[in-house]
């Protein structure tokens, strides 16, 4: 069974997946209604949905309710000490209200009477947590582990994250300063990618239309259009190769590997990728 809130998404995966799926957001009222109606669950899959709750409280208890004696929940959310120290700052957006550390989803399923027994940290979204969640259960060493590396790292004090804000400041200033240097020499410069966190990345630095010629994207419903804030034409990433620029900003760092793999043939061409996290660097 699906739970997703999405009309398109459920549509699709009703009726292009075959998958039973009902609309609307996940809540305790709605887990007591599956529960009423004998649909308790062995397994519940929360992908990257956390973030996105406004009520962590009530979705919690809405897992504890759905959940069997015995079942597990699999929650996968971004994880904040990638973010903090990759200097992802352009994954924070209007979608997302919470960045997780492993001690503050612990207390917040303890809270419900629930414990966290495994975790595993993933690559998706720029660095996630995902972990395994029962009423009870053996906990895994590696739980253990990433508490103890969290409480010595700060994860749990306010310090830790204000380094984070002189980081995004101190990146912003470094990569202002490298377009400048670089349009003073004459050289072209597009950006690549027009997503929530590229167009974020753009009004971060303050870069616009005096800096950035144009932006690519490999979707087709951004083309032809513009980024908000910045205001610039979004192109299809065939535009490299037409106007062949000298550089293209990757304005989501997270994508770096795949995009300059897809695009090796514009770097044997003489262009060049500019990377700004976690550290600043040309490719």
């Amino acid at each position: 069974l699906g739970i997703e809130s999405s009309a398109k998404l459920a549509h699709a995966a009703q009726c292009e997946s075959g998958v039973p799926t009902l609309r609307g957001r996940f809540s305790r009222e709605l887990a007591l209604q599956l529960e009423a109606c004998g649909q308790p669950a062995d397994v519940v899959h929360v992908h990257h949905a956390l973030a996105s709750t406004a009520d962590l409280s009530g979705f919690v208890a809405g897992l504890c309710t759905l959940l069997k004696p015995e079942g597990v929940a699999i929650v996968e959310v971004p994880y904040v000490r990638d973010m903090v120290e990759r200097v992802e700052f352009n994954t924070i957006y209007h979608d997302h209200l919470c960045y997780f550390s492993l001690l503050s989803l612990a207390a917040l399923f303890g809270r419900h009477g629930l414990m966290v027994t495994d975790v595993e940290r993933r690559p998706a979204g720029g660095g996630s947590l995902r972990v395994f969640v029962a009423r009870a259960g053996v906990v895994s060493d590696a739980v253990g582990r990433l508490l103890a590396e969290e409480r010595q790292l700060g994860l749990d004090r306010p310090d830790y994250y204000r380094t984070f804000g002189e980081k995004v400041d101190k990146l912003r200033v470094e990569l202002r300063a490298l377009l400048a240097r670089l349009k003073s020499q004459g050289c072209r410069i597009v950006a690549y990618g027009a997503s929530a966190k590229e167009s974020g990345m753009l009004n971060v630095c303050g870069l616009g239309s005096d800096v950035i010629d144009f932006v690519v994207d490999r979707s087709a419903g951004k083309q032809g259009r513009y980024t908000p804030g910045a205001h610039l034409a979004v192109h299809s990433p065939d535009k490299l190769y037409e106007a062949r620029p000298d550089y293209a900003l990757l304005l989501d760092p997270t994508s770096a590997d795949e995009v300059l793999m897809r695009h090796q043939r514009y770097r044997e061409s003489g262009g060049h990728f500019i990377i700004p996290t976690p550290q600043l660097q040309v490719a």
